[in-house]
C-alpha cells in the first residue's frame, strides 16, 4: 500500500526551478510563447500609432511648445490603458521567455 502513495509521475526539482521547462505540459507552453509575443507586439504598435500625439517633435529638444494641458477621456483613456497593460506584458513575456529557455 505504501509503493502506490510514493510512485511520482515527475520527479521534484531539487533547486527552485531546476528542471521546469522539462515538464510535459511546459514544452507546449514555451513552443507557444513566441506566437503571443508576436501577437501581443503587433496589438502593441496599432495601439500606439492609433494614439493622439500630445507634443511635437520640438518637445524634445526643450522647446515649451503649447503649454496646454491635455487630458484623456474616453475611449482614448482606456486605449492608453490598454497599451500600458499590453507592454507589461510583453515585457514579462520576454523575460519569461529567456528564463525558461
Amino acid at each position: 500500500m505504501r509503493f502506490l502513495f510514493s510512485v511520482r509521475l515527475w520527479k521534484a526539482p531539487l533547486r527552485p526551478g531546476a528542471d521546469f521547462a522539462r515538464m510535459p505540459s511546459m514544452q507546449s507552453i514555451i513552443q507557444f510563447l513566441p506566437w503571443i509575443q508576436a501577437g501581443l507586439s503587433v496589438v502593441l504598435v496599432v495601439l500606439i500609432l492609433l494614439q493622439r500625439s500630445e507634443a511635437g517633435l520640438g518637445t524634445a529638444f526643450g522647446d515649451s511648445g503649447n503649454a496646454v494641458t491635455y487630458t484623456r477621456r474616453g475611449a482614448e483613456k482606456i486605449m492608453f490603458r490598454t497599451t500600458i497593460i499590453i507592454a507589461v506584458l510583453f515585457a514579462l513575456l520576454s523575460i519569461a521567455v529567456l528564463v525558461l529557455k
